[in-house]
């Protein structure tokens, strides 16, 4: 058990550079649909929703598969071992059951509150009290008019702000009860031939996996971002749809602006069908204007982007690096130590100086600086040329001498 532990852990902090790749890949290629039609813009969304999900599966069943829990989320690439090296992260391994246990905790909650969302829409479903002859009928009349073959119940309740749509095989509508009462006739058929849309498309399935994948990916805010922009995409489907079956868009933004007002009124969010705001869909239905790419608001994207290939770089750089055996080591049986500064001596400065050395494959030092300093300038400069002049044992990778730095500590102490 420790194992899979091991490899979840793993897996959830890989997929934290994973979801900044499939972020940035699809902000870019929604940036070049940015005139298409929802739909390919609604599909490539899916898509990086799955590849969110996948990915991490994938990794997760190969470190079981291998027994390395560190090992990439490929065979054979040593990219992802770099930018998360256990060497480098000290301690990593010791954090990693905490990482887990919080993360499970989490997504418990989040998925328990999903199934209660669902029981509650069950136990509205099943109240044969809340039902509306009248609408019933012109929701059914609707529903054959829009291709829908199944039965279609409608259910008017108290407490919600908007219709909502669930059900695959027996789909129910709950509608507000404010709008049976508060809203013209034609411009609730409106709303309903919209939420029609979303039966006819079985949204609500892939509104299930959808929240699924939330409460597992919870801790990435790329992860919620391409969900925002999926569901901002069904809802512009939908739109379409209903406007193509009113035959007149401005009835549906009309009914849309409607909402806005009682929900307004009711202090709700002006908010539909988990679908982004209404004011930018209404907007859309009047003035369905292609967007233009704000440049501006790409910049933080393009620094992300920038930031990535660096780390990337880096990555990259250090996998192709050979493994070490042994760093250089210095021997001082061959030099002498560094000499203490007469002007040091006489004011009694003592300290500890930590420098670099770049040694070659014959042990000679090709460069050298100060990485923090004793507090004295003479004191550093005397240790770091002293220690230049000593000649080095090579460090050896696969059993052959190599070039490599190595860090050396000298400490200036009065007898």
């Amino acid at each position: 058990m420790s194992g899979f532990v091991q490899a979840l852990g793993w897996t959830l902090l890989h997929f934290l550079w994973q979801g900044i790749l499939i972020g940035c890949a699809t902000a870019l290629a929604w940036a070049a649909l940015r005139n298409a039609r929802p739909e390919a813009r609604y599909a490539l969304g899916c898509g990086a929703l799955l590849a969110c999900l996948c990915w991490p599966l994938v990794g997760l069943s190969l470190r079981l598969a291998s027994g390395d829990a560190a090992s990439p989320a490929f065979a054979g690439s040593r990219l992802s071992t770099t930018l998360l090296a256990p060497d480098g992260l000290p301690g990593l391994h010791t954090a990693l059951s905490v990482i887990v246990s919080v993360w499970a905790l989490c997504a418990a909650v989040l998925a328990l509150r999903m199934a209660l969302g669902m029981l509650w829409i069950a136990r509205s479903a099943s109240q044969s009290g809340a039902t509306h002859t009248a609408w019933q009928t012109r929701l059914a009349q609707m529903a054959q008019a829009a291709g829908v073959t199944r039965a279609v119940r409608l259910r008017v309740l108290d407490g919600i702000a908007s219709p909502v749509t669930a059900g695959i095989w027996r789909p129910v509508v709950l509608v507000p009860a404010a709008l049976i009462t508060g809203m013209p006739p034609d411009l609730l058929a409106a709303l309903l031939a919209h939420e029609l849309a979303h039966i006819r498309r079985h949204d609500y399935l892939v509104n299930l996996l959808q929240n699924a994948i939330e409460a597992l990916l919870f801790f990435h805010p790329a992860v919620w971002w391409i969900s925002r922009g999926v569901r901002l995409e069904r809802e512009h489907i939908a739109d379409d749809f209903a406007a193509r079956q009113l035959g007149e868009p401005r009835r549906l933004a009309l009914a849309l602006s409607e909402l806005e007002r009682l929900q307004f009124s009711t202090h709700h969010l002006a908010q539909a069908a988990n679908g982004g705001d209404l004011m930018s869909r209404i907007k859309r239905l009047l003035r369905p204007a292609p967007p233009t790419l704000n440049w501006k608001a790409a910049v933080p994207l393009l620094a992300l982007a920038g930031a990535c290939l660096g780390i990337y770089g880096q990555a990259v750089a250090s996998a192709s690096a050979p493994v070490l055996e042994r760093r250089p080591i210095i021997d001082f049986g061959v030099c002498g130590k560094p000499v203490y500064p007469a002007a040091s001596l006489q004011a009694k400065e003592v300290g500890t100086v930590n420098m670099s050395f770049d040694v070659d494959a014959t042990g000679k030092v090709q460069g050298s600086s100060v990485v923090k300093s004793s507090g004295h300038p003479a004191l550093d400069e005397a240790a770091r040329t002293g220690i230049a002049k000593c000649t080095f044992k090579p460090a050896l990778a696969g059993g052959k001498p190599v070039s490599a730095s190595v860090k050396v500590q000298y400490v200036w102490r009065l007898n």
